[in-house]
């Protein structure tokens, strides 16, 4: 059985990527920092209860991350999903930057996901594959509207780090794949988005699935598509 590990499972496209690889019989290892309070994923822990791991998990701290090595003793990971993620002020104009903006963004964007990846480099099976959720707004080339500064700057820096892993974990077969989702109906994409979380997810599935090392380190839109750095 496939063993899956999605971080921000708790809504959102981390969610719809937990119903879709439960449907497809992965074992399925969901990470959140309240899963206590993450009503639908629990409703789905009720229907899979030996399919469905809930873990809380800050993907900030380094002590629950040490905690996920614990837990996962013995384990070996087929498929890492690294998918939390925040977005920080929107619509700050130029001149009304802090510094502090740049603070939990950076840290849970960019920083985590490479803390997450290095702190389970040894439960990585052979041949296993890793998402990144990245965005287009880390395009340096399709930047032509300006702003977002902090946004798109944490997704420019998680596309470099991508890059690097892909280099360095391959010999060991890993393939990374560096994905825009699309403008997706979530809490962060809004409800004017232009597709669902469903068809988000089920176009990524199925990149990933097709992936081999010989793709790694790609930025991709979430249907296949290569985007410009």
């Amino acid at each position: 059985m496939t063993t899956t590990l999605i971080t921000g499972a708790n809504r959102g496209i981390g969610l719809e990527f937990c119903k879709q690889y439960l449907h497809e019989g992965h074992q399925v290892i969901a990470c959140c920092r309240e899963p206590e309070q993450a009503d639908e994923l629990q409703a789905l822990a009720q229907d899979h209860i030996d399919q469905l791991e809930l873990v809380a998990l800050d993907i900030t701290d380094d002590s629950q991350l040490s905690g996920l090595q614990d837990y996962l003793t013995g384990r070996q990971i087929d498929l890492l999903i690294s998918n939390a993620g925040a977005y920080g002020p929107k619509g700050l104009p130029l001149g009304e930057y802090q510094a502090e903006h740049f603070e939990q963004v950076m840290a849970v964007n960019v920083t985590a996901p490479l803390m997450l990846v290095q702190s389970l480099m040894l439960h990585l099976a052979q041949g296993a594959k890793i998402a990144l959720l990245s965005s287009k707004m880390g395009s340096i080339t399709d930047n032509g509207s300006g702003g977002s500064y902090v946004y798109r700057a944490s997704k420019s820096a998680i596309n470099a780090i991508g890059k690097s892993l892909a280099i360095d974990l391959s010999p060991k077969g890993t393939c990374v794949t560096i994905f825009h989702p699309g403008w997706v109906q979530t809490d962060m994409g809004g409800p004017n988005a232009l597709i669902t979380t469903e068809v988000s997810v089920r176009g990524m599935r199925h990149v990933l699935e097709q992936s081999s090392l010989a793709d790694s380190g790609k930025f991709l839109n979430y249907d296949g598509t290569e985007l410009p750095w």
